[in-house]
């Protein structure tokens, strides 16, 4: 595919003097954003947020700890959980041309779904069919494992069922079938298995919780491959804001691009998902709040829109531990409150698009 073929509508194009502004202010306010958002994350504790209370912690005994172990995996982990979700976001908005699309749309979110409740009913069975020691191996381990491997073949059977990715209606019809089949049998699963109900609602309303640093650097390593390889798409998907047709005329290989975008929206998706369960809204949300202060074409909104999720995510996870201190509401639940008011704002003064 040739991407200096491709030329961009003049909406897009990125020597627009106001453009450049906008999209520099926005980079700027994301990076104290996401500055501010660090720091709130390190000073939120049993407290809530008390940076009194975390002085006290940091000259402590127990510094090291709460610090090292504790609070800064699970800071860093949300926000690049937040970053793929952004990025996944974006991906899934430009490949099906709606504002709408989000990255769980290709049935990623109810393979993932399944795959855990397999696990979580594997492991309630310990007692009568595996060792102890094995069913808290599946219950603490597996399930990482298994809500990656989920997500990816809920995408590969939308695939499958889609032929491949030649026609975009098709592949978003055949998401469709796909996360109804496997979310039915996701219920069907906790019916036979009721101890793995709790469990499936755990992941299906996100946590931070449990984010360590060798999830950090797997999800790094996941970040920068998927980024990396989502921006030498990024011209090829401001050909494709021009309609199928237009992009194909520049020498684009529609079905080879989509299948492409497809396998990064779906890593990143994946990595989200097994990392922090089903966090919801973000990846939707993001790439909007880029498009409307900043557009610009996608090389940067895809950037930005990471950022934008990183943002979004460690607000997020500082409300869900402050909010009812010294407990804490599920990440998920905040993102969808978040989410659905914006949407809903959006949607009154009927500015969305």
């Amino acid at each position: 595919m040739s991407n200096a073929a491709v030329r961009l509508p003049a909406t897009l194009d990125p020597a627009t003097p106001d453009a450049c502004v906008a999209r520099r202010r926005l980079a700027q306010w994301l990076a104290a954003l996401t500055l501010l958002g660090l720091m709130a994350g390190l000073t939120t504790g049993a407290h809530g947020f008390s940076p009194s209370a975390f002085w006290v912690e940091l000259h402590g005994d127990q510094a090291a700890l709460i610090l090292g172990e504790i609070r800064a995996p699970r800071t860093l982990g949300a926000a690049l959980v937040g970053a793929l979700l952004g990025l996944a976001g974006a991906l899934a908005q430009g490949l099906f041309r709606n504002p709408l699309a989000d990255p769980y749309l290709l049935g990623s979110a109810a393979g993932a779904g399944l795959a855990v409740v397999l696990v979580l009913a594997a492991a309630a069975l310990g007692g009568v069919y595996l060792s102890l020691a094995t069913a808290a191996w599946l219950e603490r381990v597996g399930l990482v494992a298994a809500a990656f491997g989920g997500a990816v073949t809920g995408v590969a059977l939308t695939l499958t069922l889609a032929r491949g990715a030649v026609q975009t209606l098709r592949l978003l019809l055949a998401g469709v079938v796909v996360a109804v089949l496997l979310g039915a049998l996701s219920d069907l699963v906790t019916l036979l298995s009721p101890d793995a109900l709790r469990g499936k609602q755990a992941f299906l309303l996100g946590s931070t919780s449990f984010l360590g640093w060798p999830s950090l650097l797997l999800m790094g390593a996941g970040l920068a491959v998927a980024l990396r390889t989502a921006r030498r798409l990024a011209r090829a998907l401001d050909a494709l804001t021009l309609g199928d047709d237009s992009a194909a005329s520049l020498g684009l290989n529609l079905p080879r691009l989509r299948l492409a975008l497809v396998l990064v929206l779906s890593l990143a998706t994946a990595l989200a998902v097994s990392q922090a369960g089903l966090v919801a809204f973000v990846g939707l949300v993001a790439p909007h709040l880029v498009r409307r202060h900043a557009p610009g074409p996608h090389g940067w909104l895809l950037a930005a829109s990471a950022a934008m999720g990183t943002v979004l995510l460690l607000a997020a996870d500082v409300l869900s531990r402050a909010v009812i201190a010294p407990q804490e509401l599920p990440v998920g639940v905040v993102t969808a409150v978040l989410g659905g008011l914006y949407l809903f704002l959006l949607l009154k003064r009927k500015a969305f698009g």
